[in-house]
Formats: C-alpha cells, structure tokens, sequence
C-alpha cells in the first residue's frame, strides 16, 4: 500500500472513530459548537423553536426569564436555556409537587422549575450559600410572581438538606462539583421511587468521577446523559416491577 493511501486509510479511520465517540451517550460526549439562542448546537437538525405561552400567566414568567438572559447571565453561572426547558419539561411530565434544588444562583434555573410547579401545584425548595445571590433570587421569584411556592434557604446545603421533609419528586444539583455526591447520598433516601436526580456540568473535565460511578452502577437507579448545552445526567429513582 502506498503512503498516500495508508495516510487516507488511517485519516478515515481516525474520523470514524471520533463519530462514534461522539455519538456515545453519557458524560463522554462533546457538545457540538453552536451560536445563542434557542436552536441546537451546530444548527444542524431540527430547529427548536422559543416556548410559547399558553396564557398571560406563563408569558409573564417566560418575559422574565428572557429579561434575566439578557442582563443577569453574567458572572451567575446560569445554565443554558436549553437546559431550563428541560429542567421544566421533566418537572412537568412528572407532576413533581416538590423540587430541591441546590444551587440557587441568582434563581434562573428555579423560576424555569417554578413555570412547571406553577402548573402542577407543586413547590421548590432551593438552597444558596451566597448571600448577594440568594438576595437577588429572591428579587427576580418575586418579579416572576412565584415567590409563593419557592423557599430559598440561604447557608450550605450539605448541612441544610437534612432539613428537607421528603417525599421529593426531583432533585437539580448544580453547585460544588466535588459535593454531588454527598447531595446525592442525603437526598436519594428522600426521593420517591419514580423521581429523578437531575446534576448539571456532566462533562469532561467538570463531572466528579465518583459521582458519575454513584449514578451509572447502582441497581437502583437509571441514567441517561444529555450532552447538548451545559452537560445534564438525568436519573431515574426506579420502581419495583410486579
């Protein structure tokens, strides 16, 4: 074989492989570049389009989560748009009445859990250890007109969520990747069969290697890894079969 064809062969090669790597599942996974807004990365595929309101009331909190985009993604580590509508999404098709979520920010991600909360009489309970974060929070659920089914507890969630009074319906993780663990060992006692442990950053380089383990060789649980935007594993607390 000619060096010009070895050299071909083992390009091609080398392209294969990276498409299959890429086409894995899990935390492995790359995300594609992509530009802002509300397509999927790479613009390729099908187009996602903005939420729709159904109702002054949802277009009210979709106003300002838009508002809060524009001008507070700066410096509070939001997550992507992408990934609260998907934190919406699973809340809604749950019927969740109570979501914990740790790591509040500046409440972004809380008023996108809210929007589905509001719809299934449910309620959050958010924990922020930062307290100019926790103050514009609280701001911005009250803006929103969902203070009322939101308490932030301001101070460590690794000492506060002994406090949650569960059955809980989901939980989003999304604060000190080396603590997802500990998050996961208080809360998942506290999570009803059939809720979900939701963690953001499940990337290389980001995700905590132990809990990436906790969550893919327990019997117990389910997960499935959503590589577009910020990286998100979603885990399933499972049911006994009959």
């Amino acid at each position: 074989m000619s060096r010009r064809m070895m050299i071909g062969v083992t390009g091609a090669t080398l392209l294969i492989a990276a498409g299959l790597l890429l086409a894995q599942p899990g935390p492995g996974g790359r995300r594609r570049p992509g530009g802002p807004g509300f397509g999927p990365p790479g613009g390729r595929g099908m187009e996602s389009k903005p939420p729709l309101a159904k109702g002054p009331a949802e277009q009210k909190i979709l106003d300002m989560l838009n508002d809060m985009n524009r001008n507070e993604r700066g410096g509070n580590m939001n997550v992507p748009i992408e990934d609260g509508r998907l934190l919406r999404l699973l809340a809604e098709s749950i019927g969740a009445k109570h979501v914990v979520e740790i790591g509040t920010s500046n409440g972004y991600s809380g008023i996108w859990q809210a929007l589905a909360l509001k719809a299934t009489g449910g309620k959050l309970t958010t924990f922020e250890i930062d307290e100019g974060r926790a103050a514009m929070a609280r701001q911005n659920f009250q803006r929103a007109g969902v203070q009322d089914i939101v308490t932030l507890v301001l101070g460590d969630a690794h000492e506060k969520v002994a406090d949650v009074v569960g059955p809980v319906d989901m939980v989003f993780i999304d604060a000190d990747k080396e603590g997802y663990v500990d998050y996961l060992n208080k809360l998942l006692p506290k999570v009803r069969p059939g809720g979900l442990i939701v963690a953001h950053n499940i990337t290389p380089g980001m995700a905590d290697a132990e809990y990436v383990a906790a969550i893919t060789t327990n019997p117990e649980l389910e997960t499935v890894f959503y590589s577009q935007g910020g990286g998100v594993s979603v885990t399933l607390k499972k049911r006994a079969l009959n």
